[in-house]
């Protein structure tokens, strides 16, 4: 059971990381012409049932780990990381996205909106890499 577990998580992961990528990258002045309300109002639902993949299934693995997992130094980054990816894309959201209409195509995104990008994305690596790691340290 622990096999399928860890494919819903990481089905989840990939459908989470996938369209952050591409609204991170957006606002990094890829794509411009595409506008970035449209773009988040397509890639945020989708995130949203990620992490309705990833929550469970996150929790369930701990469950059958939790021993292993407590003194693990990657996962406690890794959930160190997911408490800042929250904390950035709140931040994102109550701040810069706010006044995404004045940017939202062809013009040039706030630096605010850039900084949280660049954080999500090497958050998100980081996030990436300690799951990986989980099995070896």
């Amino acid at each position: 059971m622990y096999p399928v577990v860890e494919i819903v998580h990481i089905i989840g992961f990939v459908t989470l990381a996938g369209g952050l990528i591409v609204l991170d990258l957006r606002l990094l002045g890829l794509s411009k012409g595409l506008p970035v309300r449209a773009l988040a109002r397509h890639v945020l639902p989708w995130s949203i049932g990620a992490l309705l993949l990833i929550v469970p299934s996150g929790l369930l693995m701990f469950i059958a780990h939790a021993g292993d997992f407590v003194g693990n130094t990657a996962f406690i980054i890794k959930m160190v990381l997911l408490l800042c990816a929250a904390a950035n894309a709140a931040a994102f959201h109550a701040g810069a996205f706010r006044g995404a209409a004045a940017w939202d195509a062809d013009a040039e995104v706030p630096v605010a909106a850039k900084l949280h990008a660049l954080a999500s994305l090497l958050i998100w690596a980081g996030v990436l890499a300690c799951g990986r790691l989980l099995a070896y340290i």
